[in-house]
């Protein structure tokens, strides 16, 4: 009787050991459309293999929507395990639910993470928390149309005066080919405090210069010499010299997208996502990336980080162990691999690249400078509401341009001095 309860105690123990592992779903909230869903369903697959049983639901979301429903969840305790998006994007989750685990002991559990810089820990942080692991710098540098380049006899132009002169001859040339089209120099965009101010970034960053309109102390930066240099040049890309739609200003990134998309604009900006798509699509390998034009002789140009995605872990998350391990593993080189090759970016500098096209490739080993964006609302929590100010002081010169611009921008900068303390003081 002994050895018969000894071989059924046996017995059972064997089918434990043999038995599969229950099965558990992961889930992931994102917003980076069907990329992001190939993406997420490749590192399923991998991932899987060292976590039998395990699989992952991911749904992208428009960004407004992610930004809703995220928040809801982690405030009714019905989190997803993991939450993937801009740097930018996760700080207002943090700010409006305060139930974003803190990534530092997480990324300390990964042994591989040389990669990972600490300017990257910077933009990846919040509040004294890391509240993203880094997955995905993006960068952004200036995109020009090929045959338009070829038509008006130009190679891809350097300085800002390069541009302008090129500038000049798209608007005026009709370089698509068609004296009736209606094509523009440049494909920008303005209707919203980000969108302007994006633009604007781009131009300030890729000059080589620092904080478009506030410093970490706190500082108005428009009307230092330099910036106030860019910022004429850039305001008169819009009104003097007409290097735009004249209904630019109502545009948002769908408008910019369908303007580079259909054609419409010689030059315009080029995220490291987008190369893919439109190597093969849409524009159809017809243009060229490098860095934004030089401004200044004793500052080098360059293309702008102008973000970082990563990922994040939710305090309530339903299987928090299980997407931690997840987290971890999205710096390994198969997750990282699959990051390059499907979203066009990666933060592991010792991928393949091999079979990339040429564009693509200048992304992922850049041979330009790169300047990284500082995210002021990651210093100043009141940032948004001066940038929302500056946006309307700039929409009002675009629509009616000042006679002086050096004196617009001088009284524009007095004015955000002035609320930038109001801002400082109130949220204190």
């Amino acid at each position: 009787m002994l050895k018969r309860s000894l071989f059924g105690a046996m017995f059972a123990a064997a089918l434990i050991a043999a038995a599969p592992a229950p099965a558990q779903q992961l889930t992931v909230w994102h917003d980076l459309g069907d990329n992001g869903q190939k993406w997420f369903a490749a590192m399923a697959e991998d991932f899987a293999k060292s976590h039998p049983g395990v699989t992952l639901r991911a749904t992208n979301y428009p960004t407004d929507q992610w930004f809703g429903r995220v928040t809801a969840a982690l405030n009714t305790d019905t989190a997803p395990d993991l939450i993937f998006n801009n740097y930018e994007r996760v700080i207002r989750i943090v700010q409006q639910t305060g139930k974003v685990m803190d990534m530092r002991p997480v990324l300390a559990g990964v042994v591989d993470k040389g990669f990972i810089s600490e300017g990257d820990l910077r933009v990846a942080s919040f509040d004294s928390k890391l509240i993203i692991i880094p997955i995905q710098p993006t960068q952004m540098a200036l995109g020009v149309r090929k045959s338009w380049l070829d038509r008006v006899g130009e190679p891809f132009p350097t300085t800002w005066e390069d541009v302008k002169r090129v500038a000049g001859k798209f608007r005026d040339g009709h370089p698509d080919g068609d004296p009736n089209g209606k094509t523009f120099a440049f494909a920008l965009e303005a209707a919203k405090p980000r969108d302007l101010i994006h633009m604007l970034d781009l131009f300030i960053f890729g000059a080589g210069l620092r904080h478009t309109l506030l410093d970490p102390a706190g500082n108005i930066t428009i009307d230092e010499p330099q910036h106030e240099v860019v910022l004429e040049e850039f305001l008169k890309t819009y009104t003097t010299y007409k290097f735009v739609a004249p209904d630019t200003i109502n545009h948002s990134f769908a408008e910019m997208y369908q303007f580079i998309e259909g054609g419409r604009g010689g030059f315009f900006r080029v995220g490291d996502w987008n190369v893919n798509k439109w190597d093969s699509q849409a524009i159809n390998g017809d243009f060229l990336v490098g860095p934004w034009p030089k401004f200044f002789a004793d500052k080098a140009n360059g293309a702008v980080i102008g973000g970082m995605r990563g990922v994040a872990v939710p305090e309530n998350s339903p299987h928090k162990d299980l997407a931690i391990a997840f987290a971890q593993y999205m710096l390994t080189a198969p997750a990282q691999q699959a990051s390059l090759n499907i979203m066009g970016a990666a933060i592991r500098k010792d991928l393949d690249i091999a079979g990339l096209s040429p564009r693509r490739q200048a992304f992922a080993k850049p041979n330009w400078t790169l300047y990284a964006y500082d995210f002021p609302e990651s210093v100043q929590t009141w940032y948004p509401e001066l940038e929302a100010a500056f946006h309307q002081k700039l929409m009002a010169a675009i629509s009616s341009p000042p006679a002086d611009w050096k004196a617009f921008i001088g009284k524009t900068a007095a004015e955000m001095r002035e609320l930038a303390k109001q801002l400082a003081a109130k949220k204190g």
